[in-house]
């Protein structure tokens, strides 16, 4: 979950950030690209964002030091789930189709088959 909601955090602070920087434009002025270093320190969501990456990155190093990697991974790619949901209630833009829904269908279904016991 955490991982899902510091993505969520991320594409929201990235619109707020507006202007797209292109090579050229920074070889053409390089001030430009510590004006948008320095919007992006700025703006607390995608600040925040990044911050529970470095936790997710944490907590999942502790998660694979104890465990089995074949155990983790599958509870890993329901990120792909709970981005989905979240994003659905968070983010406006968002929607859900048959595709999505589909691939969220397998996903979940993967991850229960990997999860039976042997």
């Amino acid at each position: 979950m955490i991982g899902a909601v510091a993505q969520i955090l991320v594409k929201q602070g990235a619109a707020q950030l507006g202007t797209h920087l292109t090579l050229m434009d920074v070889a053409r002025d390089p001030r430009v690209f510590f004006q948008f270093g320095f919007g992006m320190l700025q703006n607390i969501r995608l600040f925040a964002g990044y911050c529970l990456y470095g936790v997710n990155t944490f907590l999942m190093a502790l998660a694979l030091k104890g465990r089995e990697l074949s155990r983790l991974y599958p509870i890993i790619a329901l990120t792909f789930v709970w981005v989905t949901l979240l994003s659905l209630f968070l983010l406006p833009d968002e929607h859900l189709n048959f595709f999505r829904t589909t691939g969220i269908a397998f996903i979940v279904g993967g991850v229960s088959i990997l999860g039976l016991k042997r």
